[in-house]
């Protein structure tokens, strides 16, 4: 009935379509979030859920010309994510804990590449091209759950600030380790080995690099005394550009993005414009999760004709997804007890690792395309599948972790047997808290949150410059 209703609208034009489809998007991933509040599972998990059931396997509500025309929301949610990223690498904080964060890294990310390795090439034998390409890609993970978690947990303290460098750090070690494992790739299908198919990418890599150094300081020339409403106009158009130019040289804008971000951040010390992005960019991580969801093959997942090397598709992917995880642990373990990070950052930092999404598909797809043929739509296939179940118990293993390291609540160990308060901690305690009512009740901070805060003070500012404006005129 509604694919009737869709081709008699395209009769016309297909901008009604394709405006309904995103309406029912973003109404249905609403819908969806009310049902996890109940069950207390973060956002996330409702959208990729929604967006499986929009699919075409399920009700089939959402046309596919429309899906395959959103990808660019999958390179502008990644840049909102890489550059909201970028505020957590404040030098002040890198030379503290810079060399930890980089050796926690590189043992989370390359323990799931190597066990994933030797899982699909010396126990499966699926072939080494097939085999390197999905380690490296094991190695990735998704940004954007975890940090829709936290803001949607409001986490905070060391576990957080470990997990956000790691996260962003992560990104650069899955490119360098995906470009590395193509040039691999390619030898072994036979086209021959070449230094340039290693160093071709780093270097468009590093270019990307160098472009979102040069924004971030362009973004703090062009920020000062702006609106709120040119605020958002002048990064979101820097962000758009990264991402422009990323898509023409075939390069992920991750790391133009972060690297704009973290510019900023340390050359500005402003905050409140990640605050106001942060306000902004919900509908846009909405529509990518559920296009995620829209992807979808579950044909290809139980049909017995789809194998590589006589191992069917289904195993291969729950073997990578239950090793994975367990790679990501072990090296997130391994890898806090070696710097000596503290036993609640040890302990849980890895299950706060497990969502494989963005980064994941984008470099899957210029894989398959190396591959070629049906081994390329394969791979395309397991990592889809799995990234989506990464999305579903991923947020959920995500909150899971920050509230047993104590990033928010109160974690159970520390509330049994409280301590008995004295007559002088009550009286403390009464004094703080009429302190924190009276700030409370100030009209500018009161009810509101930080991002907020952060639109009203531009708001009053702008107000006020109006204000000036007129009473100068009226004198005249």
């Amino acid at each position: 009935m509604l694919d009737e209703f869709y081709k008699r609208l395209a009769e016309t034009s297909p901008v009604p379509v394709v405006i309904i489809a995103v309406a029912i998007m973003l109404l249905a991933g609403f819908l969806g979030t009310r049902i996890t509040k109940l069950l207390k599972l973060p956002n996330v998990t409702a959208y990729i859920l929604v967006g499986i059931l929009l699919g075409p396997y399920c009700l089939d509500l959402i046309p596919e010309e429309v899906s395959k025309g959103m990808d660019f929301i999958s390179d502008i949610a990644l840049a909102f994510i890489a550059f909201s990223v970028g505020e957590y690498f404040r030098l002040p904080m890198l030379r503290k804990n810079g060399g930890k964060v980089i050796v926690i890294t590189l043992f989370e990310a390359l323990t799931a590449s190597v066990l994933v390795f030797v899982l699909t090439y010396f126990i499966l034998h699926l072939g080494l091209a097939f085999s390197i390409i999905l380690a490296a890609l094991a190695s990735a993970t998704a940004p954007a759950s975890t940090m829709m978690t936290i803001r949607q947990t409001h986490a905070r303290g060391d576990f957080v600030n470990t997990l956000f460098s790691v996260v962003a750090l992560d990104d650069v070690v899955s490119l360098v380790a995906y470009s590395i494992a193509v040039s691999v790739a390619l030898a072994s299908l036979g086209s021959g080995f070449s230094a340039a198919d290693i160093f071709i990418p780093l270097g468009w890599n590093l270019l990307m690099i160098a472009v979102g150094v040069g924004c971030g300081f362009l973004l703090k020339f062009l920020m000062a005394k702006r609106s709120t409403d040119n605020r958002l106009i002048v990064s979101i158009a820097l962000l758009f550009a990264i991402c422009g130019i990323g898509a023409a040289v075939d390069v992920s804008p991750l790391l133009g993005c972060m690297a704009m971000g973290t510019v900023y951040i340390n050359v500005s010390n402003d905050d409140k414009l990640f605050k106001q992005l942060n306000y902004f960019s919900p509908p846009i991580l909405l529509l990518f999760f559920v296009k995620s969801g829209l992807g979808f093959r579950l044909d290809a997942l139980v049909s017995v004709e789809h194998s590589i090397a006589g191992v069917p598709l289904l195993l291969i992917g729950a073997l990578y997804f239950v090793v994975r995880i367990g790679g990501k642990y072990l090296g997130a373990f391994l890898g806090c007890a070696i710097v000596k990070k503290e036993k609640r950052v040890r302990n849980f930092l890895g299950l706060a690792l497990t969502p494989q999404a963005g980064v994941a598909i984008g470099l899957a797809a210029l894989g398959a395309r190396i591959l070629g043929g049906e081994m390329g739509e394969l791979l395309q296939t397991v990592i889809l599948s799995s990234s989506i179940l990464y999305e579903l118990i991923g947020p959920a293993l995500a909150k899971l972790s920050l509230y047993l390291s104590g990033s928010y609540g109160a974690p159970a160990e520390e509330e049994a047997q409280p301590a008995p308060p004295t007559r002088e901690d009550e009286v403390s305690a009464l004094k703080e808290r009429l302190i924190e009512i009276q700030k409370e009740l100030s009209v500018k901070e009161y009810a509101r949150s930080p991002e907020e805060e952060a639109f009203l003070e531009a708001t009053e500012t702008s107000a006020g410059s109006e204000y000036n404006r007129k009473k100068f005129i009226n004198k005249r």
